[in-house]
């Protein structure tokens, strides 16, 4: 990109981190489910986001992005159990699963980390996708 004096400004491409959510029991995205970020970096956790997903089950924005997305630790806690008994499901008390805590490390803070889950009453998978 050539800028004001003719010179090429090179921009640093800037990463983010996402998510989405798909219950893979009625076959559908989750909807309404709440996340919690924290950044896990520092001596003391540092909550960063607190969200919910869409219709879609995606987030409206990324969870974290630009300059506040850095190199570190970071734990995403998706409230599964209070989005299933949102749903008119009768979960055994307690819940097998309650709360799904996704640790992930972020090494390179330009790229896109985009972190799905997969979630039943009984069940979850992650994985980091694109």
């Amino acid at each position: 990109m050539a800028g004001v004096s003719g010179r090429t400004v090179v921009r640093k491409r800037m990463g983010q981190l996402t998510t989405h959510v798909l219950d893979t029991s009625a076959g559908l995205p989750a909807s309404g489910v709440r996340i919690e970020v924290h950044e896990l970096t520092a001596p003391t956790p540092a909550l960063i986001a607190r969200v919910s997903t869409g219709t879609d089950g995606r987030c409206a924005a990324p969870l974290v992005a630009g300059e506040a997305f850095r190199a570190g630790r970071y734990s995403l806690t998706f409230f599964v159990a209070d989005y299933f008994r949102s749903r008119g499901l009768a979960l055994p008390a307690p819940a097998f699963i309650e709360d799904a805590v996704i640790r992930i490390g972020v090494a390179h803070p330009n790229e896109h980390y985009h972190v799905p889950l997969l979630v039943s009453p009984w069940s979850y998978s992650v994985y980091r996708g694109g």
